[in-house]
């Protein structure tokens, strides 16, 4: 049993020094998104593994207090939640891949790096959704870690078949058909790939032979489609993007002028005549306003209390069963 006690002791070892830092201050260590879907990623998944080998040879009163606990952790729609958030905010601040996977996030106090396997997952839960654009850019971002020479359980072999597939899907027959060309380079008899490799083939043999008779208003057209193929959004979905990014509409100088501050006190309302709100016009249509100082510390401190996510009693268990 050398190698499985082996494993689990390291696995825990990782674990306390993840907890060590964690514990420090909780709420900014969760409230970066690689930390959190790294969380969920090792409690779910990787804890599964660990699971197995530990009750393969435990004592009934262990196995007893290891379901007990399990029901705390987080389950695959936990996982796949703070993978889409990871996402969601890709997009919104246009991340580079390499830039999240290093721990580069702006503004954040925690550096948390990914490793091949973190791309890896995340790129399997895009492709689960059919995200392929996603799924694009977490192999290519597994596969540069691997050429790096990062070690890793994922098979290089196994990130370029998602991502061949990943790419095809996007209409970019002829990088899918060089990926399946690698990867054969890697293992001659992968079966998939030698199928895919004659598909992608004939394909682009096809595709080629149509671009020559195509005119350019029907080119035009099918650059637009493939466009909107790989990711392009709503109107609304690409303003709102904008607007985090602080990239929103401008307003003109005399628009601007009319947005004033003022205290406001809702008709001589008693309560607000001691204490007349602060109001900051931040839009004039429609009519947006900003109200300042309306909780104060103590009270965003209880709210905040009150909607801690549930991953919060996740790290007391943990510390609690390790």
């Amino acid at each position: 049993h050398y190698t499985c006690h082996h494993f689990i002791f390291l696995w825990a070892e990782k674990l306390d020094a993840l907890t060590a830092t964690a514990t420090q201050d909780p709420e900014g260590f969760l409230g970066h998104p690689v930390n959190a879907f790294k969380l969920m990623k090792r409690l779910n998944t990787e804890w599964g593994e660990v699971e197995d080998l530990v009750l393969k040879d435990m004592s009934d009163g262990f196995i007893s207090n290891l379901t007990i606990q399990r029901q705390y952790f987080p389950n695959d729609e936990d996982q796949t939640g703070a993978a889409k958030a990871l996402l969601r905010l890709q997009d919104t601040y246009q991340l580079d891949t390499q830039i999240i996977s290093s721990g580069d996030l702006p503004g954040l106090p925690f550096k948390s790096t990914m490793t091949v396997e973190d791309c890896f997952e995340l790129g399997k839960i895009a492709y689960s959704e059919a995200d392929y654009y996603h799924t694009e850019l977490w192999m290519a971002q597994a596969l540069k870690q691997l050429d790096e020479g990062e070690e890793s359980s994922v098979e290089t072999v196994t990130v370029l078949d998602y991502l061949s597939y990943s790419v095809y899907q996007q209409g970019e027959l002829e990088r899918a058909l060089n990926h399946t060309k690698r990867l054969l380079s890697v293992d001659p008899e992968h079966q998939r790939a030698l199928g895919n490799l004659k598909y992608f083939e004939y394909q682009l043999a096809k595709q080629k032979k149509a671009e020559k008779e195509q005119s350019v208003k029907e080119e035009s057209k099918k650059e637009q489609e493939k466009t909107v193929g790989k990711g392009e959004y709503l109107p609304e979905k690409r303003k709102y993007e904008q607007l985090c990014r602080g990239q929103g509409v401008r307003m003109s100088p005399r628009r601007q002028r009319r947005l004033l501050c003022r205290y406001y006190n809702s008709n001589r309302h008693p309560f607000y005549i001691i204490g007349p709100v602060k109001q900051e016009d931040e839009w004039d249509r429609p009519r947006i306003i900003r109200y300042h100082d309306i909780i104060s510390e103590k009270e965003m401190e209880k709210v905040k209390e009150l909607a801690k996510p549930r991953v919060s009693s996740t790290f007391i268990h943990i510390q609690i069963f390790i």
